[in-house]
């Protein structure tokens, strides 16, 4: 018995070996023939300075001076692009809501509050252009940046598709939002924390 267990053992190993013994790799990508560079006024820097504690509201989130910075995006020449939005500060978020961005964390675990970025006043070579999210189905309006989707450009609002650009302007609007006060530990000074990195996708 045990003689013909170790023989089952051995097909069975062999068998195993032999149909595991490739795999594959694959390199793709594509070379752009231009480069777009992507740029914040102020040098995408917004201080709110210092805030009294006692200016907060106790139970419920308090927002705060809303404030805009201009983005500019130059291309080489006319370009197919989207906005790739990553939180730095993830995950401490105060709001579910999926397009808010995080203010960072107290103490690695109390979450501060968070922020929004709305885009406005956008323009293309001169020409109004309208923000599009990506979604499952594909492209749809938006007037935020989020964390959870790109953002691409059309200028033409009944059209969901995105449109090359070379000279893309907007304004970008940062409205953040403290937690309740009585959420936070306020018996020392709290640095806000909020990180976000734009990148450009070359679609």
């Amino acid at each position: 018995m045990f003689y013909r267990y170790l023989i089952l053992t051995t097909i069975f190993l062999s068998v195993l070996a032999h149909a595991g013994s490739t795999t594959e790799l694959s390199v793709t990508g594509r070379i752009t023939p231009s480069a777009c560079e992507p740029t914040l006024s102020a040098a995408g820097q917004y201080d709110l300075g210092k805030i009294s504690a006692r200016d907060l509201n106790v139970d419920q989130p308090t927002r705060l001076t809303a404030h805009e910075l201009q983005l500019k995006v130059t291309c080489e020449a006319m370009t197919l692009l989207a906005l790739e939005t990553r939180d730095n500060r993830s995950g401490s978020s105060y709001s579910d809501r999926l397009y808010t961005f995080g203010l960072g964390l107290i103490n690695d675990a109390i979450k501060l509050g968070y922020m929004t970025l709305e885009l406005n006043s956008i323009t293309a070579q001169g020409t109004p252009m309208y923000a599009l999210g990506s979604t499952w189905a594909g492209w749809g309006p938006t007037s935020i940046l989020s964390p959870e989707f790109l953002t691409a450009f059309t200028p033409n609002k009944s059209m969901a598709v995105p449109a090359p650009v070379q000279l893309l302007n907007a304004n970008v609007q940062i409205a953040p939002t403290i937690a309740p006060a009585n959420t936070l530990p306020l018996t020392e000074e709290v640095p806000i924390d909020g990180f976000v990195t734009l990148t450009v996708k070359y679609l």
